[in-house]
């Protein structure tokens, strides 16, 4: 299960033209994974990478860390798997400082993440650095930015803003997620995008979301966001078999986010 090393070149990059499927924050939810997969394998996509969150929120983090871990797909760790992953050693820390509904769902989480997914989480790096042939293009993919996993990129974001968050090797494109807003944008001759959520969107739009980024040889690398439909029936439907709090049902269904504010 182990993912492969920042700075690798995988042999699928061996390609003049790449059509690339990046993909965040599934936070639990097994059928829409498997329905971006879907999708982005219709379109064409070569390959699949992930930018982490892979748990919390939803019904089935176990699964999901399974099923990326079976098909070996690239991931980062995301800022809530290294908090399912620090409750586990610091549980009552987190109990004393957490919200409690916001508690119950690290802790379900956590109850539900099994010793198999835990090791695949300890095992992902928190940035990978990839080299694409097509076009001598690098990418760069993190959760959050280049400076954490918690910290965020949104669409306002500046160039001189971006300056400030970049550390290690420069990109051509810069992948992220955690902000569960998807947008491309360039700057400074730097590609941005963030993925938006591939499991939980936020934006009041209840379908998710995933990039394409395609590479061609002697062409800037194009970005293009995509809403795909999932089957967030089953999701509900195994939320309601959960002891997680209801309100997440209405938020999967409908694509908003509460804060469990008490």
């Amino acid at each position: 299960m182990n993912p492969a090393p920042a700075g690798f070149a995988l042999p699928h990059f061996q390609r003049l033209s790449m059509l690339i499927a990046f993909l965040s924050d599934v936070h639990g939810n097994l059928p829409a994974l498997e329905a971006a997969l879907r999708d982005a394998g219709r379109r064409g996509a070569n390959r699949v990478i992930c930018a982490g969150d892979m748990t919390g929120y939803g019904p089935f983090p176990n699964d999901v860390c399974r099923f990326l871990a079976k098909r070996r797909i690239p991931a980062v760790i995301g800022n809530y798997d290294r908090k399912v992953l620090d409750a586990a050693e610091r549980t009552g820390e987190f109990a004393a400082a957490m919200k409690s509904k916001k508690f119950k769902i690290l802790r379900w989480t956590l109850d539900h993440v099994d010793k198999r997914s835990r090791q695949y989480l300890s095992g992902l790096p928190d940035r990978l650095d990839l080299r694409i042939p097509a076009g001598g293009c690098r990418f760069a993919v993190v959760h959050g930015s280049p400076l954490s996993p918690d910290d965020a990129v949104y669409p306002s974001i500046t160039g001189r803003g971006l300056e400030r968050k970049l550390s290690g090797p420069r990109p051509d494109v810069l992948v992220c997620g955690h902000t569960h807003i998807p947008f491309t944008k360039r700057l400074g001759g730097m590609l941005v995008v963030n993925c938006g959520s591939a499991g939980h969107p936020v934006d009041g739009d209840w379908r998710p979301s995933y990039a394409l980024v395609r590479v061609e040889k002697g062409e800037r690398p194009h970005a293009s966001i995509v809403r795909f439909a999932d089957e967030w029936e089953r999701t509900v439907a195994a939320l309601e078999e959960t002891k997680l709090p209801g309100g997440l049902r209405k938020d999967f269904s409908e694509g908003n986010k509460r804060r469990f504010a008490e």
